[in-house]
């Protein structure tokens, strides 16, 4: 029987995105020196690899990926610091994107060689967590063809709407980055970018959906149960990243 795996997860709470990225990008960086120095080690001296699950949410802030557009952010340098909202270019994939109160953000660092080492597979596998989490409050998430994300029908050009965006890097098959799921998000940041470079579909969010607030530690409490059922692995709780 093979060896159970385990994913630590970590609630940061509010938290500033730069500071986020950066915690990230620490535990990126020590599965990926981990792996390499594994490689040199007799099998009774390898260190255990670590997966983790970070749960946060941001101030607002726009975030454009490496291979985004500026021009889809609709705003100047004066506008944004009028609203109070930051902008930041990230080395994650898609375009641009919000992040701010309301939403629950999620950034599994995962090393997949412990998983399965195909990349779509795994952003495939991130939106099933969603789609299993939004059947819970009995909405239908599917998938749009040719577009990563969550969507509430995506069959119907004139109703389709996002409702969960994603976007990820991958380096020696470590993962860091990875989706954030409108709950109660004030939906009229979207209003100031293009979401994802997509310009003929509407963006929405739980409280949008159903009419009332929806309690986020319940919503992250779904997310952590289809994490662990999607993956086939047993989430841990920890307050300390290590």
């Amino acid at each position: 029987m093979a060896q159970q795996r385990h994913i630590r997860v970590q609630d940061l709470g509010l938290i500033d995105y730069q500071a986020a990225w950066e915690l990230q990008a620490l535990l990126f960086r020590q599965a990926i020196d981990r792996k390499l120095a594994n490689r040199k080690r007799s099998d009774k001296e390898k260190e255990p690899i670590q997966h983790h699950l970070l749960f946060c949410e941001h101030p607002p802030v726009y975030t454009l990926g490496k291979s985004g557009k500026l021009h889809n952010l609709l705003l100047s340098e004066e506008g944004l610091a009028q609203r109070g909202i930051q902008f930041v270019k990230t080395n994650r994939g898609g375009d641009i994107t919000f992040h701010g109160p309301g939403q629950v953000v999620g950034y599994p660092i995962l090393d997949l060689h412990e998983f399965f080492t195909d990349i779509h597979k795994y952003m495939r596998f991130l939106e099933e967590v969603i789609i299993r989490t939004l059947a819970e409050y009995g909405l239908r998430g599917d998938r749009l063809e040719g577009a990563t994300g969550v969507w509430l029908d995506p069959e119907d050009p004139e109703q389709a709407r996002k409702i969960c965006a994603l976007g990820v890097r991958c380096s020696r098959w470590v993962t860091m980055h990875g989706f954030a799921l409108n709950v109660n998000t004030d939906l009229s940041y979207f209003d100031h970018i293009i979401p994802c470079g997509i310009d003929d579909k509407a963006v929405t969010s739980l409280q949008q959906e159903l009419g009332q607030p929806i309690d986020r530690e319940e919503v992250k409490e779904k997310l952590s149960r289809h994490m662990e059922g999607v993956f086939e692995a047993q989430l841990l709780a920890t307050t300390k990243l290590t």
